[in-house]
């Protein structure tokens, strides 16, 4: 049985809800693999698997942990959707200095009361950019969108659990 893990770092777990969104066609992967890490199974750890989806790109160096151990221990790993290609929205704070960024969460905003910026080592230091997943370790394989559709991720799925590599057919990868 193939073992499958998926994760989600700096994004907005769209990607896992379109990838639930595959309805009755899930319940057939499912029959077909077994989830390791993953939130739909809550396992925090990641054992040996042959596919590893990650959504969201890195801002923090938790981020970086778990991307850089769902690459040890995947054979496959695919970069799914917007945020884990290019960086996504979470990038949008590549324009401005780390300072001005928690400045204006946490000490400049309406209403705040006791501004100050969160300072528990419970928290993930924060990277000084927010970058795509395939400039920290070795991408296998992309799928695209902002969330990819259920498609793309059947003809993903279908192919890999076949040994194939995916060809994503232009319909299911154009955005208009």
């Amino acid at each position: 049985m193939i073992r499958l893990a998926t994760c989600s770092l700096a994004g907005c777990f769209g990607c896992h809800m379109s990838f639930l969104d595959m309805d009755e066609k899930f319940l057939g992967f499912v029959e077909r693999v077994e989830f390791d890490r993953s939130p739909f199974t809550d396992i925090k750890s990641i054992g040996k698997c042959d596919i590893g989806l990650v959504e969201g790109g890195l801002c923090n160096e938790e981020n970086l942990a778990v991307l850089k151990e769902f690459r040890e221990n995947c054979a496959i790993l695919v970069a799914v959707g917007a945020c884990a290609i290019n960086g996504g929205i979470p990038a949008m704070r590549n324009h401005f200095s780390m300072d001005e960024c928690l400045a204006e969460a946490y000490l400049d905003g309406i209403g705040i009361e006791n501004p100050q910026i969160p300072s528990d080592p419970e928290l993930p230091v924060l990277l000084q950019k927010v970058c795509p997943v395939h400039e920290a370790v070795r991408i296998d394989y992309f799928l695209p969108g902002c969330p990819p559709p259920a498609g793309a991720f059947e003809v993903l799925l279908e192919a890999l659990l076949k040994g194939e590599k995916p060809e994503l057919p232009r319909k299911l990868i154009h955005y208009d």
